[in-house]
């Protein structure tokens, strides 16, 4: 059976609360209409009317500024967040390099969170277990293996995550960036086995910043802007319509800042004609 990945208008909306504005009042009436209004919900739109076909082979990469919801679509295929509207289908078992710290208990030992995290990730637990002692080998701690998760250092705790994160290959991997922290030894391994689990899933979506690597890697790019599917198509034209559109962002917030400082300038002094004729006749 095929891998794929299908958006038919997916949204999500997200409930925020919002305190009533207080009156200026005494600091007594604003503490107590503080306590005793009740906040009103209100409702942001984070994703909003997403549709995508995403095919066995592709390989995307998900462009935007910050805040343009990349993260927030990945989370939704991981599963992590369930769309509000719209359905969502996908095929194939799922890898996600979201939160490496995701599942972790801090009172327990790094064999214990292997255990925690393989499971949330929806492994069995022969599964797991027959994998531990390679998992502690890749991320050089088996000699830790028995430790609490709380007694390890970041970056110990980064190298676990990605591990066991990386531990099997799956259908379809999800990314947020590329892989980069820890210490250089580390990182050559992690981005060998990254590129190696790439390269063995049939789909890989990934959010990143770094269009030289987004153009290597993927052959499709998905413009998200303010929450909607500005562009899907071919990665060259994604990123020529992604640069055009910081571009844009850019000359808007220049103009804008013009506009505000030419507003806060003194206006020039005004000269009244009765007061210069009156006074070149004396």
């Amino acid at each position: 059976m095929s891998t794929y990945i299908r958006a038919d208008g997916i949204g999500l909306d997200v409930p925020y609360y919002v305190q009533p504005k207080q009156d200026d009042a005494s600091w007594f009436k604003t503490l107590l209409g503080a306590a005793t209004s009740l906040p009103k919900r209100h409702f942001a739109t984070l994703l909003d009317n997403v549709s995508f076909n995403i095919e066995e082979g592709d390989r995307v990469a998900l462009i935007g500024s910050n805040g343009a919801g990349k993260t927030t679509l990945l989370r939704v295929l991981t599963g992590a967040f369930q769309p509000t509207r719209g359905r969502l289908l996908m095929q194939g078992s799922r890898q996600a390099l979201l939160n490496l710290s995701l599942g972790f208990n801090q009172e327990g030992t790094l064999v214990e969170n292997i255990f925690l995290r393989a499971t949330a990730m929806g492994m069995r637990a022969n599964q797991v277990r027959g994998m531990v002692d390679s998992i502690l080998e890749f991320s050089e701690l088996a000699d830790l293996a028995n430790r609490r998760l709380l007694t390890l250092s970041s970056g110990q705790r980064m190298r676990l995550g990605f591990a066991i994160s990386t531990a099997m290959q799956h259908d379809i991997m999800l990314l947020d960036e590329w892989f980069g922290a820890g210490d250089a030894q580390f990182v050559k391994k992690a981005r060998g086995r990254l590129m190696d689990r790439v390269e063995g899933s049939k789909i890989v979506v990934v959010a990143s910043h770094n269009t030289d690597l987004a153009k290597k890697l993927c052959n499709k790019g998905m413009l998200i802007q303010k929450g909607r599917v500005a562009y899907f198509g071919e990665i060259d034209e994604a990123l020529a319509r992604y640069r055009k559109a910081v571009q844009r962002a850019k000359a808007e917030r220049e103009a804008a800042a013009a506009g505000a400082a030419a507003a806060t300038q003194a206006p020039p002094p005004i000269n009244h004609p009765s007061k210069a004729n009156s006074a070149g006749s004396q």
